[in-house]
């Protein structure tokens, strides 16, 4: 619980402070009175009755009531301190800094559970224990350093390691990132990052709340609560980006299909952020880099001018966005020579501008003018200027300071010179801006912010899905926890209006026979039983005959485990995939990518987790780096998109409906111009109770 004598206390007490500020106790203390604080503050230490110019008293019986304790003692002496504060002194908030809890030993857990025990019998907040602290406008309850500039309309950020939280800020107060809070939720015994999240949607007061958030996560707990309050806060005008710590390793699990194979815990993330519309960070870099950007105006569009006074950054700028799938246009025609005539000989106009380094603050002008009047087609400017020795720093950057406060089109600076050029960028950041210093982590981050869908609608998608057909599928089979059947897995995927090719499953080479001369040779012949088809030799294509296909079917059905043989068309295509995993707290994590062996081997994945909107399967769709593929390259015929994000999303509403299924993959789909057909699926189930 998050109560207000925790963000707006009226009186603060320092249990162990010190006069020594090299020491936690004495670094909060010293933050505290150096960072304005308004209240009383108090301290309690035994040998002192003053620290640091504050009243100390001997013990927690001593101190008068008071709001908020920050305790800097052994975790041994808390629970008990903890106790007396709350019972006697009405203390309604803790911020624990100790270490030595249930991050160590399960000793120190239990001195955890006390403290908790005790705070939520009193109804008081408890941030921590093993933590830095939470410093927002009103108190700077941390022990670390730096301190960043506090603004109401800063940055709100909160982390699960306090050491990452210094170090992130290390990172934005060079970039001139304002925060409005701070939280280093430590152990997160009572608050997590979900708590925090649900109390700033809660109580967002669009009139004076930050609307920027910065989140780094090391274990999430509760991804319901985290989607809800993430998705909530989104829809009402903020913007999250974050880091999840910790997900590379998918843990030791059965990986008896491709999803299987390639799920993990890293695509349960990926795909609860596209939903909840989270810009993912994998660097304090680019989360701050990230936070910047959402303190500019918001970008209508893809096109980017580069304005530049070094040719080389400005190719790698180029490069970044493109490769982001945004677009540096070709600057030409009658406004771009005007333009060229107002520069000195050897200037380029082409995008990038390239002023040269003699380019002048005047100049620069000229260039964010014409970008912003005169040339057609572009959204947004980046002026990316250091120091040549040539120019007066402080007048160039004036005039991208006038520029941001006037121009209709966001301009991004980038000044790499901060140290040729401290003082400059720091008045440049003193009057209000950011700064980017690196091109290619902006350029990186604004394609994956400009790519981020917005929050999924909560209503599932159910057209074109028979659902009661589905629940009776489900309801008679025999309880089983295994691979079902082929014709259940098309009985289900048909339910789901899946479309799939025509095929005959039978143990009778007659029968078999007879349906390839139906359907018309070639034909592919696939042995039914083992998993892993290809990998014992199950599967043959282009069969032209029916002695062919007669001595395929006979070598087949003597593979061990062989129970019948599926014969279907050969069909041509682009292979796709579609397959999803059951991922314990988080549901069903939908993955796509290009299908057949390049599943595994090049893991060319996007997740979702379903139930899935068609915005949210068209962003996995086009986040793969495949995608030039289905969208048709070199001549050759695409795949029909449209089809293709319509069976991701029945195939995520049939999953909602039908939770027995734990792994699933359709490898491959062909694809074609026209449309998509299923040619090959397996289903796990689970049955309930098993």
């Amino acid at each position: 619980m998050i109560t207000p004598q925790l963000l707006h206390p009226e009186s603060i007490v320092v249990v162990g402070a010190s006069n020594n500020v090299h020491k936690p106790g004495g670094a909060i203390l010293k933050n505290l009175i150096h960072g304005g604080y308004q209240g009383v503050l108090r301290a309690i230490n035994p040998k002192e009755t003053e620290v640091q110019g504050v009243s100390a008293y001997a013990d927690a019986h001593a101190v008068p009531d008071t709001d908020l304790a920050v305790l800097a003692v052994p975790a041994a002496a808390c629970p008990d301190i903890v106790e007396t504060l709350a019972r006697e002194k009405r203390t309604r908030a803790f911020i624990i800094l100790s270490a030595g809890f249930g991050e160590e030993t399960r000793e120190g857990a239990a001195l955890e559970e006390r403290i908790l025990e005790t705070a939520n019998t009193y109804g008081a907040s408890l941030i921590g224990p093993n933590c830095i602290g939470l410093m927002n406008t009103w108190h700077h309850s941390v022990f670390s350093q730096p301190i960043p500039n506090l603004d109401p309309r800063g940055v709100d950020l909160v982390s699960s390691s306090g050491a990452t939280a210094v170090f992130i800020l290390e990172s934005a107060v060079t970039k001139g990132l304002r925060f409005n809070s701070v939280w280093s939720v430590g152990n997160a015994k009572q608050i997590g990052v979900e708590d925090v999240l649900q109390y700033m949607d809660e109580h967002f007061d669009p009139t004076a709340d930050s609307r920027i958030k910065l989140l780094y996560i090391e274990s999430i707990k509760d991804p319901d609560r985290l989607l809800f309050h993430a998705s909530s806060l989104i829809r009402k005008g903020c913007k999250i980006a974050a880091i999840k710590a910790g997900s590379s390793e998918s843990g030791s699990r059965a990986a008896s299909s491709h999803t299987g194979a390639i799920a993990s815990s890293d695509s349960a993330v990926e795909a609860l952020f596209r939903k909840a519309g989270i810009v993912r960070c994998f660097s304090r870099e680019e989360l701050t880099t990230a936070g910047c950007v959402f303190t500019l105006p918001e970008l209508r569009g893809r096109n980017f001018a580069i304005i530049t006074h070094a040719g080389g950054p400005g190719v790698m700028l180029t490069d970044a966005l493109s490769k982001g799938g945004l677009n540096v246009p070709k600057l030409e025609g009658e406004a771009a020579e005007e333009l060229k005539a107002k520069l000195f000989p050897g200037a380029a106009v082409g995008n990038p501008i390239d002023i040269l380094a003699t380019g002048t603050p005047e100049q620069l002008s000229h260039c964010i003018d014409y970008c912003e009047e005169r040339l057609p087609g572009i959204d947004a400017m980046m002026t990316i200027f250091g120091t040549p020795g040539l120019v007066t720093m402080f007048d160039t950057y004036e005039v991208i300071h006038q520029k941001m406060r006037t121009c209709r089109k966001p301009i991004f600076p980038i000044l790499p010179s901060v140290n040729t050029a401290g003082a400059e960028v720091a008045e440049f950041l003193a009057k209000g801006h950011v700064n980017f210093a690196d091109e290619v982590t902006l350029g990186t981050m604004l394609s994956r912010i400009v790519s981020s869908p917005r929050p999924a609608a909560p209503e599932i998608e159910l057209f074109g899905v028979d659902i009661p057909r589905i629940r009776r599928i489900i309801d008679t089979l025999p309880p089983t926890d295994g691979y079902i059947e082929p014709r259940h897995v098309q009985e289900l995927l048909r339910a789901a209006g899946i479309p799939l090719v025509a095929e005959r499953v039978s143990d009778d080479k007659e029968e078999l026979l007879a349906f390839a001369h139906q359907c018309g040779f070639p034909v592919v012949a696939k042995v039914v039983g083992p998993v892993h088809k290809s990998d014992v030799g199950g599967v043959a294509l282009n069969i032209k005959s029916d002695g062919h296909l007669t001595w395929e079917f006979d070598r087949m059905m003597a593979i061990p485990e062989a129970r019948a043989v599926m014969v279907q068309p050969m069909l041509k295509g682009t292979e796709l995939f579609v397959g999803a995993k059951y991922e314990e707290k988080f549901g069903h994590v939908v993955l796509c990518g290009l299908g057949g062996i390049f599943v595994e081997v090049l893991k060319d994945v996007s997740s979702g987790l379903a139930p899935l909107s068609y915005e949210e399967a068209y962003s996995m769709i086009r986040s793969l780096r495949a995608y030039k593929i289905i969208k048709g390259t070199r001549g050759q015929a695409g795949v029909n998109e449209d089809k293709f994000a319509e069976i991701i999303v029945r195939l995520s509403t049939l999953l909602r409906f039908a939770t027995e299924i734990k792994e699933m993959d359709i490898n491959p789909l062909l694809g074609t111009e026209k449309g998509i057909v299923a040619v090959d699926a397996r289903i796990r189930i689970v049955s309930k109770g098993l």
